[in-house]
């Protein structure tokens, strides 16, 4: 099965845009995601070109949700000479099925994709038969 989503948290839709002067905008990264379940682990994709590695962060809350947060930043110089800074921001928080094994959740970042692979975990016990 294959999910083809471009979503943006609810929370962040209401986000001022904030500007000092007119050297700072903020805005709203809204990445191409696909969900993928295969027989074994779902497969999480979101597209982020031109964002660096080290502006990307995973992680589980307490309430067993998977938060994933990503920031770009981009310097460009306007038509007077001036700096202008340009940051966009995403945020998804995605609840982690019941049959996925926290523990081996991994997140690999390539040619401006994430890819997350939650592996499903065994679900029940096996029966010997005599």
């Amino acid at each position: 099965m294959i999910l083809k989503i471009n979503w943006i948290d609810d929370d962040f839709l209401h986000l001022p845009i904030l500007q000092f002067g007119d050297d700072l905008e903020q805005k709203i990264l809204s990445p191409l995601s696909y969900i993928r379940e295969h027989e074994s682990k779902w497969v999480l994709e979101f597209d982020l070109p031109l964002v660096e590695k080290k502006d990307i962060a995973v992680s589980i809350d307490s309430n067993e949700t998977l938060v994933v947060e990503a920031k770009l930043k981009e310097v460009y110089t306007d038509s007077k000479g001036g700096r202008q800074y340009q940051f966009e921001y995403f945020k998804k928080s995605l609840p982690i099925p019941k049959n996925v094994d926290v523990e081996e959740i991994s997140a690999r970042f390539s040619d401006g994709r994430l890819t997350i692979t939650m592996p499903k975990s065994f679900q029940g016990n096996p029966i010997n038969i005599e």
